[in-house]
């Protein structure tokens, strides 16, 4: 394989489930056939479908993994893998014109499926005997059923294009039937030994089974890890994700369609702080090894191929100081502990942060006093009463209160810009707008609002129209 020819493409579920889009835009486009290769694809499921395998990702509402994970559900969630069968294999009807092709589609995902309904049976029979725990292993579960998502829209669109003439591989690195368990970067290297790219067109599944656990660590950003370490390992020219939307410099559904630029060029830096808002342009473990190999990365839109969309390197830096982009997360607690015996007390930060990791909370900011600390947490109702209940066990004199909230974010390469705080809250202010909290660093890539929920969206556009509307031509020219 000769490095430094090829891309590594990542395509997320939104636009898998457009495949005519995947085709004509991203695959084909305006290229010749002989173009159509030195390109790696690595896929997602099909919108929707890793929600009905494992839970729902915004409303935690049960899939066919937390149905199993839950003892009290015996048989539900045997009921809930028969549902799958008939949504996966519907998309494969709505797919496949040809009989033959459908039929073959079916039988693969099928398959996949009864394989796996044969192995939970198994263990739920094995863990009726108290030598056996099902908590030890859930995640192996969960690695497993998240694997069929990806195998399903990969199979497919391989089997797809090649009935359209192009030569595409079908890339299975969900480990079905493997007889060993290989680090992540060496199954790679030998997935790879085997691809011609200047004459094959590898169609990846975007989960990867692999020593490490990639779910141990990325859960639902596992795609990104494998898309990361596939440009690290074939030594990529350049790494793309393609979404369904612009990386800009707000959402337009927010401040509207003729406000927001697409951001054109930005750094590594500014994804991380994306991320942390739960944004994800990259994850940032994701993004280190890109960032540490020099690989460029592009976000594209699927929808508008001609765009040269936005390219992040490690190394840039806007030309003068200026805010990039408004961004934001909603549903996010507010959790503080207020104890007295705090002040003058090393050591309370590091117990709070415990009890955060202990139940897998995530915390996007935090700010402290000599007798107050609070983390702001995106994470469901039932985690946070979890977490309280565990801190009042923690801190028995502390008073810990939670609220709901919004943060809003102005983010940039550089933001070192005389007056942008006070501009910033003035433009809140003008808006009637109350700052919960605010939070400045000294490196000033974001400046970070805490507002009530309400004024989530009106926090934003209120932001994007002091500190991005002004320079929107500036950022034209940019993204030019």
């Amino acid at each position: 394989m000769t490095s430094q020819q090829h891309t590594v493409e990542k395509i997320g579920g939104t636009s898998m489930s457009n495949y005519e889009a995947v085709r004509d835009n991203i695959i084909i486009g305006n290229r010749k056939k002989d173009d159509l290769y030195q390109r790696i694809f690595v896929v997602s499921a099909y919108g929707g479908v890793t929600n009905e395998l494992l839970e729902h990702k915004k409303t935690g509402e049960p899939g066919v993994y937390a149905l199993f994970a839950d003892a009290e559900s015996d048989w539900a969630w045997g009921d809930d893998l028969t549902k799958l069968v008939k949504f996966l294999t519907d998309i494969n009807g709505e797919l496949f014109e040809d009989p033959m092709l459908k039929q073959q589609a079916d039988q693969f995902i099928t398959d996949r499926i009864e394989g796996v309904r044969g192995c939970l049976i198994d263990l739920q029979r094995l863990c009726s005997y108290g030598q056996f725990q099902l908590e030890e292993h859930l995640l192996t579960v969960r690695e497993m059923l998240a694997g069929i998502g990806e195998a399903h829209s990969a199979f497919n669109t391989a089997l797809k294009l090649q009935q359209e003439g192009i030569n595409a591989r079908f890339v299975d690195l969900t480990g079905w039937r493997d007889n060993e368990l290989l680090p992540l970067d060496e199954k790679l290297k030998q997935a790879f030994d085997a691809v011609d790219l200047t004459r094959e067109l590898p169609i990846v599944t975007g989960y990867a089974q692999c020593k490490e656990g990639l779910m141990r660590t990325f859960d639902r950003g596992y795609s990104e890890m494998t898309f990361s370490r596939v440009a690290v390992i074939t030594e990529a020219r350049e790494a793309i994700i393609h979404k369904e939307y612009h990386l800009s410099s707000a959402d337009p559904n927010i401040v509207g369609a003729d406000k927001v630029v697409p951001l054109g060029r930005t750094n590594y830096d500014v994804a991380d702080q994306l991320a942390n808002l739960g944004m994800e342009a990259i994850h940032p473990r994701a993004g280190k090894g890109m960032r540490q190999n020099e690989i460029p990365l592009r976000v594209m839109n699927t929808f508008e191929p001609e765009h040269t969309g936005t390219l992040i390197t490690g190394d840039y830096v806007s030309e003068k100081p200026q805010v990039e982009i408004i961004a934001g997360a909603k549903g996010v607690f507010a959790v503080e502990v207020f104890d007295q015996d705090m002040q003058g007390e090393p050591g309370s930060d590091r117990r709070i942060l415990d009890v955060l990791s202990r139940f897998k909370v995530r915390f996007m900011s935090k700010d402290t006093n000599a007798n107050t600390i609070t983390h702001y947490v995106g994470s469901t109702l039932k985690h946070v009463k979890r977490v309280v209940k565990a801190l009042k066990e923690e801190f028995p004199n502390a008073e810990i209160n939670t609220r709901k909230v919004a943060v809003v974010s102005a983010i940039g390469s550089d933001m070192k810009v005389p007056g942008i705080l006070a501009r910033s809250v003035k433009s809140l202010a003008d808006e009637e707008i109350s700052i919960l909290a605010l939070h400045q660093c000294m490196r000033q890539v974001d400046i970070q609002f805490v507002v009530d929920e309400d004024d989530y969206e009106k926090a934003i556009v209120a932001l994007h129209g002091v500190l991005i509307e002004p320079h929107n031509h500036e950022y034209a020219i940019v993204a030019a």
